[in-house]
């Protein structure tokens, strides 16, 4: 653990507490999680240590499985020494996707995504890998013979470096 430090302010004492280390939060859980279904997205950490570890799973994340990890890893801190709350949470519905393992569970799947150029594509995810992903979907396109556009399927790879965010598309139609 890092020292706790004082820091005066405008001449008012202030003292800082330090910051629980997110790296170490993710080695714990992602140890607790070995072996199951679900997984780490991301983990989060305020200056007030407030923390949010988000997880995810190839089906599905119920309450106690989310009560069950943040006991495993608040037992794994001594609270008279660490100062923190945690919260631990489902990725959700509609959040944006995060690692590889969000995209690959999603193959064959409805998703929206947003270029960095500004242009939205709702879309199949046919494939990903590590630095792409490859969507089709129907687009207008002139056609040789036909007087208006038609629409054709096409088949699109998108590198993850023009992509600003990701999401599972869901049609409540």
């Amino acid at each position: 653990m890092s020292p706790s430090f004082i820091l005066l302010h405008k001449g008012i004492i202030v003292q800082s507490r330090p910051m629980i280390d997110i790296k170490k939060i993710t080695q714990i859980a992602e140890q607790k999680l070995e072996g199951s279904n679900l997984f780490v997205v991301g983990c989060t950490c305020s200056a007030t240590n407030e923390i949010e570890l988000t997880v995810d799973s190839d089906t599905s994340v119920d309450i106690d499985a989310c009560v069950a990890l943040s006991r495993a890893i608040e037992a794994e801190f001594d609270r008279d020494e660490e100062d923190f709350s945690l919260t631990v949470a489902s990725a959700g519905i509609g959040s944006e996707l995060k690692t590889l393992r969000q995209y690959r569970k999603l193959i064959g799947r409805p998703i929206e995504v947003l270029l960095i150029s500004g242009i939205k594509v709702l879309a199949t995810l046919d494939e990903v890998s590590e630095d792409m992903i490859t969507l089709s979907y129907d687009e207008k396109q002139v056609v040789e013979g036909k007087k208006r556009k038609q629409i054709v399927r096409v088949t699109r790879t998108y590198p993850f470096a023009e992509i600003k965010w990701t999401r599972e598309y869901l049609d409540f139609k």
